[in-house]
């Protein structure tokens, strides 16, 4: 349980950390986030004796196909969030994330015919009544959260397509994205940018892209293995919650009536959501 919550909570108060790497273009962040990452789940898959998985997820042009599909969606993903974090779309991107549970039922009944029951279905429609008070209220589409939501709930469509585990699949991931990086970083330095920043504590805090990565990864999947998925399902709200505290009360993004709308309407949603999720765990057994 404190693994699930320790990684819901450094996802929500990712955004304070984006924020201080403002010094650099979003791209850039992401090739950093990239590459350390990489450095730091090398040595973990060795410690846990999975190199042959790696080898495995990389040995066929499909499995590799798909690992490099799974890794772009989520590469764009992280991306977006990035740029919408520096942009004062803090807001936006926690109502993404708010969404993207209520995406995964609709891809679940669509993709591997999973059957929803009507408080669930009740919930989604509620959900994206939620996104369409969002128009009038950003003047516009709140593409930033409709792009954020789905690319994730994407990511875990495809990674269904995997036998590899979280590990695993996340290192052939970033394995096939790590060229992509490392490249985007040397054009960089040779249009004269620099990529570490202009001070020792700029480059620790590009350093530290990976471990802000893998450290909530790894709380999250010792949380998927020890506690029940209704549980990591309920919690999994704390990240957003946090995300939409942070962009309106510590850097004053705009709430306006519709908004403060739309985001009832998910809140309604996540609640009939965790409680139709509580219903239908199975009842303890007697001691």
């Amino acid at each position: 349980m404190l693994s699930a919550v320790a990684a819901f909570v450094l996802w929500g108060v990712l955004p304070v950390f984006w924020k201080a790497l403002d010094f650099l273009p979003p791209a850039s962040i992401i090739a950093h986030r990239t590459l350390w990452s990489l450095v730091l789940l090398l040595p973990l898959l060795a410690w846990h004796r999975q190199t042959g998985e790696l080898r495995r997820g990389l040995s066929t042009a499909r499995d590799a196909g798909w690992h490099l599909l799974s890794g772009s969606l989520l590469a764009s993903n992280w991306l977006l969030y990035v740029w919408a974090t520096l942009n004062g779309r803090i807001l936006e991107g926690a109502l993404g994330y708010y969404l993207n549970p209520f995406l995964n039922m609709l891809f679940g009944a669509l993709f591997f015919g999973e059957r929803q029951s009507r408080r669930q279905m009740f919930a989604v429609g509620l959900a994206l009544a939620g996104v369409a008070c969002q128009f009038p209220a950003v003047k516009g589409i709140p593409w930033v959260a409709i792009v954020l939501a789905t690319t994730f709930s994407l990511y875990a469509v495809v990674r269904k397509k995997s036998p590899l585990g979280a590990l695993a699949g996340l290192s052939v991931e970033t394995s096939l994205m790590a060229p992509v990086a490392l490249a985007w970083l040397l054009w960089q330095t040779r249009q004269g940018a620099d990529v570490f920043g202009d001070s020792g504590l700029q480059a620790l805090l590009l350093l530290s892209t990976g471990l802000a990565t893998a450290t909530p990864l790894l709380c999250f999947s010792h949380a998927t293995r020890t506690i029940p998925l209704t549980t990591l399902g309920i919690l999994q709200f704390i990240g957003p919650t946090l995300q939409f505290l942070i962009g309106w009360g510590l850097y004053g993004e705009e709430m306006n009536a519709l908004r403060l709308v739309s985001f009832g309407l998910i809140w309604t949603a996540v609640a009939i959501h965790v409680a139709d999720a509580v219903s239908r765990r199975p009842p303890r057994p007697a001691m």
